[in-house]
């Protein structure tokens, strides 16, 4: 049985895309070192997750832009990616587990589970495969805008990011849905 996982990062973030991955792993090519990608460092993950892209039966990045997010809100917007991430594969999955509480409307099998990026091997390599693309993504942002410190925060809304926001607005990257950056608009 060909057993997808799939995860998503960048759900709080300010900026950027929302991005899930979709992975199927080689039963005859175990990866060591799986684990949720919050617990891993920066190093590992980054370690991991061409090993997972080389060894693994089918692996996919799925993403939902910040107009996305803004049209049709966050949650929405993460199971429009995570549907992109599944149907991006290139094998097709007999049955799909999703980190969380819940599952987009698709035609897969599928079940949710919480903390599931600790408890089954997919969804944890769906979660680095996820986070160092997402990752990839805000030093690629930071090299064009240094001054608003992305490859630091990676748009979390901390208070060093949520000052240069107030400072210097919003880029067209931000989720103008999102409050910190309402008010910043406002500013």
């Amino acid at each position: 049985m060909l057993i997808a996982g799939v995860d998503e990062v960048g759900r709080g973030p300010l900026v950027g895309d929302v991005v899930t991955a979709a992975v199927i792993l080689d039963p005859n090519r175990p990866i060591e070192g799986l684990a949720d990608s919050k617990k891993l460092s920066e190093k590992k993950r980054n370690i991991l997750a061409p090993i997972i892209q080389r060894d693994a039966l089918a692996w996919s990045i799925g993403r939902a832009s910040p107009l996305e997010i803004d049209k049709l809100n966050i949650l929405h917007a993460t199971m429009l990616a995570m549907k992109r991430a599944v149907e991006g594969l290139s094998v097709c999955p007999d049955f799909v587990i999703v980190d969380g509480n819940r599952l987009p409307n698709w035609p897969y099998k599928a079940k949710a589970v919480v903390k599931g990026d600790d408890k089954h091997a997919e969804i944890a390599a769906a979660s680095i495969i996820a986070k160092v693309a997402r990752d990839h993504d805000m030093i690629e942002l930071d090299k064009k805008h240094p001054e608003y410190g992305f490859a630091q925060h990676k748009g979390y809304p901390t208070k060093m990011h949520l000052e240069v926001l107030s400072a210097l607005g919003p880029l067209t990257e931000y989720r103008k849905s999102f409050k910190p950056v309402q008010l910043a608009l406002k500013a």
